[in-house]
Protein backbone atom coordinates (compact mmCIF):
# COMPACT_ATOMS: atom_id res chain seq x y z
CA UNK A 1 0.00 0.00 0.00
CA UNK A 2 1.11 3.78 -0.70
CA UNK A 3 0.99 4.34 3.17
CA UNK A 4 3.30 1.39 4.06
CA UNK A 5 5.44 2.18 1.30
CA UNK A 6 5.80 5.72 2.37
CA UNK A 7 6.77 4.34 6.14
CA UNK A 8 9.38 2.36 5.21
CA UNK A 9 11.08 4.65 2.74
CA UNK A 10 11.41 6.93 5.75
CA UNK A 11 12.62 3.93 7.47
CA UNK A 12 15.00 3.43 4.48
CA UNK A 13 16.21 7.37 4.81
CA UNK A 14 17.17 7.05 9.02
CA UNK A 15 18.85 3.81 7.98
CA UNK A 16 21.20 5.72 5.70
CA UNK A 17 20.93 8.52 8.51
CA UNK A 18 22.14 6.19 10.95
CA UNK A 19 24.74 3.91 9.02
CA UNK A 20 26.08 6.96 7.67
CA UNK A 21 26.07 9.42 10.74
CA UNK A 22 26.83 6.85 13.59
CA UNK A 23 29.77 4.80 11.99
CA UNK A 24 32.09 5.16 14.84
CA UNK A 25 29.17 3.69 17.81
CA UNK A 26 29.11 0.48 14.99
CA UNK A 27 30.85 -1.76 17.36
CA UNK A 28 28.98 -0.66 20.48
CA UNK A 29 25.61 -0.75 18.12
CA UNK A 30 26.59 -4.65 17.40
CA UNK A 31 26.84 -5.51 20.62
CA UNK A 32 23.36 -4.10 22.14
CA UNK A 33 21.99 -6.14 18.89
CA UNK A 34 24.13 -9.33 20.54
CA UNK A 35 22.19 -7.87 24.10
CA UNK A 36 18.65 -7.95 22.34
CA UNK A 37 18.84 -11.66 21.30
CA UNK A 38 16.17 -13.43 23.20
CA UNK A 39 18.60 -16.36 23.46
CA UNK A 40 20.50 -14.39 26.48
CA UNK A 41 17.79 -14.62 28.43
CA UNK A 42 18.02 -18.33 28.41
CA UNK A 43 21.58 -18.33 29.36
CA UNK A 44 22.41 -15.33 31.01
CA UNK A 45 19.68 -13.26 32.33
CA UNK A 46 17.33 -16.53 33.72
CA UNK A 47 20.28 -18.19 35.74
CA UNK A 48 21.40 -15.00 37.61
CA UNK A 49 17.84 -14.24 38.59
CA UNK A 50 16.37 -18.05 38.89
CA UNK A 51 19.11 -18.53 41.66
CA UNK A 52 18.28 -14.89 43.36
CA UNK A 53 14.37 -15.75 43.14
CA UNK A 54 12.70 -18.45 42.04
CA UNK A 55 9.29 -16.92 41.42
CA UNK A 56 11.14 -14.05 39.10
CA UNK A 57 13.15 -16.93 36.98
CA UNK A 58 10.06 -18.94 36.34
CA UNK A 59 8.36 -16.10 35.40
CA UNK A 60 11.07 -14.53 33.18
CA UNK A 61 11.10 -17.82 30.98
CA UNK A 62 6.65 -17.89 30.61
CA UNK A 63 7.12 -14.52 29.77
CA UNK A 64 10.08 -15.11 27.23
CA UNK A 65 8.38 -17.97 25.62
CA UNK A 66 4.50 -16.80 25.41
CA UNK A 67 6.32 -13.49 24.13
CA UNK A 68 8.27 -15.03 21.37
CA UNK A 69 5.69 -17.01 20.51
CA UNK A 70 2.88 -13.97 20.31
CA UNK A 71 5.75 -12.50 18.43
CA UNK A 72 5.28 -14.88 15.63
CA UNK A 73 1.99 -15.22 15.18
CA UNK A 74 2.12 -11.62 14.54
CA UNK A 75 5.25 -11.70 12.63
CA UNK A 76 2.84 -14.29 10.22
CA UNK A 77 -0.20 -12.16 9.99
CA UNK A 78 1.59 -8.41 9.21
CA UNK A 79 3.61 -9.64 6.73
CA UNK A 80 6.56 -7.30 7.84
CA UNK A 81 9.25 -6.63 5.14
CA UNK A 82 13.12 -6.58 6.20
CA UNK A 83 15.26 -3.45 5.16
CA UNK A 84 17.65 -4.84 3.69
CA UNK A 85 15.40 -7.21 1.09
CA UNK A 86 12.51 -4.55 0.58
CA UNK A 87 14.84 -1.84 -0.89
CA UNK A 88 15.76 -4.58 -3.61
CA UNK A 89 12.16 -4.96 -4.42
CA UNK A 90 10.09 -2.47 -4.12
CA UNK A 91 9.28 -0.34 -7.03
CA UNK A 92 8.96 2.69 -5.55
CA UNK A 93 12.16 4.27 -6.21
CA UNK A 94 12.49 5.65 -9.97
CA UNK A 95 14.82 4.08 -12.59
CA UNK A 96 15.28 1.37 -10.24
CA UNK A 97 18.12 3.50 -8.10
CA UNK A 98 17.15 1.61 -5.17
CA UNK A 99 18.85 3.20 -1.80
CA UNK A 100 22.52 1.51 -0.70
CA UNK A 101 21.90 0.05 2.48
CA UNK A 102 24.64 -2.00 4.49
CA UNK A 103 24.46 -5.25 5.61
CA UNK A 104 26.49 -6.96 8.74
CA UNK A 105 26.98 -10.71 9.86
CA UNK A 106 23.88 -10.52 11.92
CA UNK A 107 21.81 -8.87 9.40
CA UNK A 108 20.09 -11.28 7.37
CA UNK A 109 17.35 -12.53 9.74
CA UNK A 110 15.16 -14.98 7.59
CA UNK A 111 11.74 -14.18 9.33
CA UNK A 112 9.64 -11.72 8.43
CA UNK A 113 10.41 -8.42 9.94
CA UNK A 114 6.89 -6.88 11.96
CA UNK A 115 7.50 -6.84 15.28
CA UNK A 116 10.93 -6.98 16.61
CA UNK A 117 11.81 -10.07 18.08
CA UNK A 118 14.83 -8.85 19.55
CA UNK A 119 12.94 -5.43 20.77
CA UNK A 120 10.33 -7.70 22.24
CA UNK A 121 11.83 -9.97 23.81
CA UNK A 122 14.57 -7.34 25.24
CA UNK A 123 11.65 -5.30 26.62
CA UNK A 124 9.75 -8.14 28.35
CA UNK A 125 12.53 -9.61 30.06
CA UNK A 126 14.31 -6.13 31.17
CA UNK A 127 10.10 -5.19 32.39
CA UNK A 128 10.42 -8.20 34.58
CA UNK A 129 13.66 -7.48 35.90
CA UNK A 130 13.19 -3.92 37.13
CA UNK A 131 9.42 -4.40 38.38
CA UNK A 132 10.95 -7.70 40.53
CA UNK A 133 13.93 -5.53 41.80
CA UNK A 134 11.30 -2.68 42.94
CA UNK A 135 9.47 -5.25 44.52
CA UNK A 136 11.93 -5.49 47.28
CA UNK A 137 12.01 -1.33 47.73
CA UNK A 138 8.11 -0.44 47.25
CA UNK A 139 7.66 -2.09 51.25
CA UNK A 140 9.37 0.30 52.72
CA UNK A 141 7.78 3.17 54.87
CA UNK A 142 10.08 5.12 56.41
CA UNK A 143 10.46 8.96 55.03
CA UNK A 144 14.25 8.42 54.47
CA UNK A 145 13.28 4.65 52.79
CA UNK A 146 10.46 6.33 50.43
CA UNK A 147 12.76 8.47 48.85
CA UNK A 148 14.89 6.11 48.21
CA UNK A 149 12.65 4.12 46.51
CA UNK A 150 11.74 6.96 44.38
CA UNK A 151 15.17 7.12 43.28
CA UNK A 152 15.43 3.54 42.91
CA UNK A 153 12.39 3.64 40.54
CA UNK A 154 13.85 6.12 38.41
CA UNK A 155 17.40 4.86 38.04
CA UNK A 156 16.25 1.71 36.66
CA UNK A 157 13.41 2.80 34.84
CA UNK A 158 15.85 5.38 32.84
CA UNK A 159 18.17 2.35 32.42
CA UNK A 160 15.50 0.56 31.02
CA UNK A 161 14.56 2.51 28.25
CA UNK A 162 18.18 3.52 27.45
CA UNK A 163 18.94 0.09 27.01
CA UNK A 164 15.12 -0.61 24.92
CA UNK A 165 16.27 2.76 22.47
CA UNK A 166 19.51 1.16 22.02
CA UNK A 167 18.52 -2.21 21.11
CA UNK A 168 15.94 -0.62 18.87
CA UNK A 169 18.47 1.91 16.92
CA UNK A 170 20.85 -1.29 16.94
CA UNK A 171 18.25 -3.35 14.81
CA UNK A 172 18.00 -0.43 12.80
CA UNK A 173 21.35 0.29 11.91
CA UNK A 174 21.97 -3.06 10.96
CA UNK A 175 19.26 -2.84 8.26
CA UNK A 176 17.38 -5.78 9.53
CA UNK A 177 14.16 -3.99 10.83
CA UNK A 178 12.60 -0.74 10.15
CA UNK A 179 12.16 1.62 13.10
CA UNK A 180 8.19 1.70 13.65
CA UNK A 181 8.79 -2.44 13.80
CA UNK A 182 11.31 -2.30 16.65
CA UNK A 183 8.63 0.77 18.20
CA UNK A 184 6.33 -2.29 18.07
CA UNK A 185 8.34 -4.75 19.45
CA UNK A 186 8.92 -2.80 22.79
CA UNK A 187 5.01 -1.82 23.38
CA UNK A 188 3.82 -5.64 22.48
CA UNK A 189 7.08 -7.10 24.83
CA UNK A 190 5.56 -4.57 27.68
CA UNK A 191 2.29 -5.68 27.65
CA UNK A 192 3.20 -9.63 27.46
CA UNK A 193 5.30 -8.62 30.30
CA UNK A 194 2.48 -7.16 32.10
CA UNK A 195 0.08 -9.62 31.71
CA UNK A 196 2.38 -12.08 33.38
CA UNK A 197 2.69 -9.92 36.51
CA UNK A 198 -1.27 -10.94 37.22
CA UNK A 199 -0.75 -14.55 36.66
CA UNK A 200 0.27 -16.58 39.63
CA UNK A 201 -0.90 -19.62 38.50
CA UNK A 202 2.39 -19.91 36.47
CA UNK A 203 4.55 -20.46 40.12
CA UNK A 204 2.27 -23.82 41.04
CA UNK A 205 2.21 -25.44 37.43
CA UNK A 206 2.31 -29.06 37.82
CA UNK A 207 4.39 -30.93 34.90
CA UNK A 208 1.34 -31.88 33.04
CA UNK A 209 0.51 -28.18 33.05
CA UNK A 210 3.41 -27.28 31.30
CA UNK A 211 3.06 -30.06 28.61
CA UNK A 212 -0.54 -28.96 27.60
CA UNK A 213 0.99 -25.35 27.14
CA UNK A 214 3.52 -26.91 25.33
CA UNK A 215 1.20 -28.78 22.78
CA UNK A 216 -1.16 -25.92 22.90
CA UNK A 217 1.44 -22.99 21.52
CA UNK A 218 2.78 -25.92 18.74
CA UNK A 219 -0.61 -27.42 17.85
CA UNK A 220 -2.04 -23.77 17.09
CA UNK A 221 1.08 -22.41 15.50
CA UNK A 222 1.45 -25.86 13.32
CA UNK A 223 -2.17 -25.24 12.44
CA UNK A 224 -2.21 -21.78 12.01
CA UNK A 225 0.31 -22.52 9.66
CA UNK A 226 -1.04 -25.16 7.52
CA UNK A 227 -4.51 -23.96 7.40
CA UNK A 228 -2.79 -20.62 5.82
CA UNK A 229 -1.02 -22.70 3.45
CA UNK A 230 -4.16 -24.51 2.04
CA UNK A 231 -5.57 -21.20 1.52
CA UNK A 232 -2.15 -20.88 -0.76
CA UNK A 233 -0.37 -18.34 0.94
CA UNK A 234 3.02 -19.63 2.60
CA UNK A 235 4.07 -17.85 5.58
CA UNK A 236 7.68 -18.98 4.79
CA UNK A 237 7.51 -16.06 1.76
CA UNK A 238 10.07 -14.13 3.88
CA UNK A 239 13.22 -17.50 3.85
CA UNK A 240 13.58 -17.26 -0.10
CA UNK A 241 14.04 -13.46 0.24
CA UNK A 242 16.45 -13.44 2.75
CA UNK A 243 18.52 -16.18 0.84
CA UNK A 244 18.10 -13.78 -2.24
CA UNK A 245 19.29 -10.86 -1.22
CA UNK A 246 21.51 -11.12 1.77
CA UNK A 247 25.04 -9.78 0.79
CA UNK A 248 26.56 -13.15 2.01
CA UNK A 249 24.97 -16.55 2.15
CA UNK A 250 27.45 -17.47 4.89
CA UNK A 251 25.09 -15.25 6.81
CA UNK A 252 22.20 -16.85 6.41
CA UNK A 253 21.37 -18.89 9.49
CA UNK A 254 18.79 -21.84 9.91
CA UNK A 255 18.30 -20.42 13.61
CA UNK A 256 16.62 -17.50 12.51
CA UNK A 257 14.18 -19.04 11.01
CA UNK A 258 10.07 -19.05 12.30
CA UNK A 259 10.11 -22.72 13.43
CA UNK A 260 13.28 -22.95 14.77
CA UNK A 261 12.74 -20.06 17.32
CA UNK A 262 9.11 -21.73 17.93
CA UNK A 263 10.85 -25.09 19.31
CA UNK A 264 13.35 -23.22 20.79
CA UNK A 265 11.62 -21.68 23.47
CA UNK A 266 8.88 -24.94 23.33
CA UNK A 267 12.21 -26.90 24.51
CA UNK A 268 13.25 -24.05 27.42
CA UNK A 269 9.52 -24.16 28.68
CA UNK A 270 9.78 -28.24 28.51
CA UNK A 271 12.76 -28.04 30.51
CA UNK A 272 11.47 -25.42 33.19
CA UNK A 273 8.50 -27.75 33.98
CA UNK A 274 10.88 -30.95 34.39
CA UNK A 275 13.00 -29.19 36.34
CA UNK A 276 10.85 -27.79 38.78
CA UNK A 277 9.07 -30.78 39.28
CA UNK A 278 11.76 -32.76 39.95
CA UNK A 279 13.14 -35.01 42.59
CA UNK A 280 16.48 -32.88 42.53
CA UNK A 281 14.55 -29.36 42.57
CA UNK A 282 12.43 -30.52 45.72
CA UNK A 283 15.74 -31.64 47.28
CA UNK A 284 18.26 -29.01 46.78
CA UNK A 285 16.38 -26.06 46.29
CA UNK A 286 14.09 -26.18 48.53
CA UNK A 287 16.01 -27.80 51.33
CA UNK A 288 17.89 -25.94 53.90
CA UNK A 289 21.05 -25.29 51.71
CA UNK A 290 18.86 -22.94 49.57
CA UNK A 291 18.44 -20.31 52.26
CA UNK A 292 22.18 -20.31 52.38
CA UNK A 293 24.71 -17.41 50.23
CA UNK A 294 26.71 -19.67 49.59
CA UNK A 295 24.81 -22.02 48.06
CA UNK A 296 22.99 -19.07 45.72
CA UNK A 297 26.26 -18.00 44.61
CA UNK A 298 27.51 -21.59 43.98
CA UNK A 299 24.53 -22.23 41.91
CA UNK A 300 24.72 -18.64 40.15
CA UNK A 301 28.70 -19.78 38.41
CA UNK A 302 28.47 -23.21 37.91
CA UNK A 303 24.89 -22.88 35.90
CA UNK A 304 26.74 -19.76 33.68
CA UNK A 305 29.64 -21.67 33.85
CA UNK A 306 27.91 -24.77 32.70
CA UNK A 307 26.02 -23.26 29.84
CA UNK A 308 28.72 -21.71 28.38
CA UNK A 309 29.44 -24.89 27.43
CA UNK A 310 26.06 -25.53 25.41
CA UNK A 311 27.27 -22.82 22.86
CA UNK A 312 29.83 -25.67 21.70
CA UNK A 313 27.59 -28.17 21.13
CA UNK A 314 27.02 -27.42 17.34
CA UNK A 315 23.86 -28.83 15.72
CA UNK A 316 23.98 -30.33 12.28
CA UNK A 317 22.04 -28.24 10.15
CA UNK A 318 21.63 -30.66 6.53
CA UNK A 319 18.41 -31.94 7.76
CA UNK A 320 15.97 -29.73 9.03
CA UNK A 321 13.66 -32.31 11.10
CA UNK A 322 16.87 -32.87 12.80
CA UNK A 323 17.63 -29.93 13.15
CA UNK A 324 14.34 -28.84 15.26
CA UNK A 325 14.55 -32.16 16.84
CA UNK A 326 18.61 -31.31 18.82
CA UNK A 327 17.20 -27.79 18.81
CA UNK A 328 14.40 -28.61 21.34
CA UNK A 329 16.40 -30.99 23.59
CA UNK A 330 19.37 -28.76 23.60
CA UNK A 331 16.54 -26.05 24.80
CA UNK A 332 15.30 -28.45 27.16
CA UNK A 333 18.60 -29.37 28.93
CA UNK A 334 19.78 -25.67 29.37
CA UNK A 335 16.66 -24.51 32.44
CA UNK A 336 16.51 -28.08 33.19
CA UNK A 337 20.21 -27.84 34.52
CA UNK A 338 19.68 -24.35 36.13
CA UNK A 339 16.61 -25.34 37.92
CA UNK A 340 17.91 -28.78 38.95
CA UNK A 341 21.06 -31.01 37.98
CA UNK A 342 23.66 -27.54 39.02
CA UNK A 343 21.60 -26.96 42.17
CA UNK A 344 21.25 -30.98 43.17
CA UNK A 345 25.13 -30.88 42.21
CA UNK A 346 25.81 -27.61 44.44
CA UNK A 347 23.52 -29.57 47.53
CA UNK A 348 25.33 -32.70 47.63
CA UNK A 349 28.80 -31.38 46.89
CA UNK A 350 27.58 -28.99 50.14
CA UNK A 351 26.26 -31.82 52.11
CA UNK A 352 29.38 -34.05 51.54
CA UNK A 353 31.80 -31.13 52.79
CA UNK A 354 29.96 -30.34 55.85
CA UNK A 355 30.01 -34.40 57.13
CA UNK A 356 33.56 -34.21 56.60
CA UNK A 357 34.37 -31.21 59.00
CA UNK A 358 31.55 -32.70 61.42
Amino acid sequence: STGMDLLHSNGVLIIQHLQRDYRAYQDFLNFMSHVGDPRNIFSIYFPLWFQLNQVVGTKMIWVAVIGDWFNLIFKWILFGHRPYWWVQETMIYPNQSSPCLEQFPITCETGPGSPSGHAMGSSCVWYVMVTAALSYTVRWKDKSAVTLHRLTWSFLWSIFWIIQISVCISRVFIATHFPHQVVLGVFAGILVAEAFEHTPAIQTASLRMYIKTNLFLFIFALGFYLSLKLLDIDLLWSVPKAKKWCANPDWINIDTTPFAGLVRNLGALFGLGLGINSEMFITSCKGKNSCKISFRILCIAASLATLQLYNFVKIPTHTEYLFYILSFCKSAAMPLTVVALVPYCVHSLMRTTEKKLN
